[in-house]
């Protein structure tokens, strides 16, 4: 399986191959910001590699960002409520993050800024360049964080963190990240495509619906309490139970041969 298409203003570029749709922010000239456009095909190609039936998503950029946020025009600043902004453009991307039925890995090619760092982080795994940075940049402009960066970075790294993080808007090293809890695992930048793939290979080739209800089981056990967490283990059990995938893992397991998982 694998296609590939581009946006109307070539800023996006999509594809799928080996069941993983690879996401790529495409505007390095402008450090990969976000246009409006191009917040409405994330969102769009989120549902896309659903509809293509991937198994993994993987979100990067072009070149030496990641994306640094908003892209910014004099007009915005005269916009009198940017929350119409963030609920048209912004919220969708980040609720497609987060309800997606399959894994998304973040390739941390550069620097991840604003809105930037919460798609960023908005990802099941992050692997990061070493050169990559990670910035709350809002503050720099007076504003406040957006696309679910407050809640991404209060979960993440605590309450203490997230406030020196948002209110300072100084820059965070890939490794510094790696510590703080941000990001799961740092490389040269040579090996960042390479081990990028082999991590979405290893994704794609797992029992996709598992997956898929694991990052939800995640995100609830983050928001709920421990009696909420376990009525939703006993509900996504029930489920998992039934699928093809588990059937072939206990049948692997007797057998003593790898699992030949489906997604189903």
């Amino acid at each position: 399986m694998s296609s590939e298409t581009r946006s109307e203003n070539e800023e996006l570029l999509y594809c799928v191959a080996d069941n993983v749709a690879r996401i790529t922010l495409n505007a390095p000239d402008k450090l990969n910001s976000l246009s409006f456009a191009m917040l409405e095909s994330i969102t769009a190609s989120i549902a896309r590699a659903h509809e293509d039936g991937a198994r993994c998503i993987v979100l990067t950029g072009t070149d030496r960002a990641f994306c640094t946020g908003a892209r910014l025009d004099p007009a915005l600043a005269t916009d009198d409520d940017l929350g119409n902004v963030i609920a048209q453009y912004y919220d969708p991307m980040a609720r497609a993050m987060r309800d997606s039925d399959i894994p998304i890995v973040t390739s941390l090619n550069g620097i991840a800024a604003g809105a930037g760092l919460g798609l960023a982080l908005s990802a099941d795994i992050v692997i990061a360049a070493h050169s990559a940075q990670l910035l709350c940049a809002f503050a720099r402009i007076g504003l406040v964080p957006d696309a679910g960066t407050t809640w991404l970075l209060a979960q993440s790294v605590g309450r203490a963190k997230a406030l020196e993080m948002a209110m300072l808007a100084e820059e965070v090293t890939a490794e510094e990240a790696q510590r703080m809890g941000l990001v799961a695992r740092v490389v040269d930048d040579a090996a960042l495509e390479a081990e990028t793939a082999k991590l979405a290979g290893k994704l794609a080739a797992m029992p996709t619906s598992a997956l898929g209800m694991i990052r939800k089981q995640v995100r609830q056990a983050l928001d709920e309490d421990f009696e909420g967490a376990l009525a939703a283990e006993r509900s996504h059990q029930t489920v998992a139970g039934r699928t093809y995938d588990f059937r072939e893992g206990v049948m692997a397991f007797l057998q003593k041969r790898l699992p030949n998982f489906k997604g189903e």
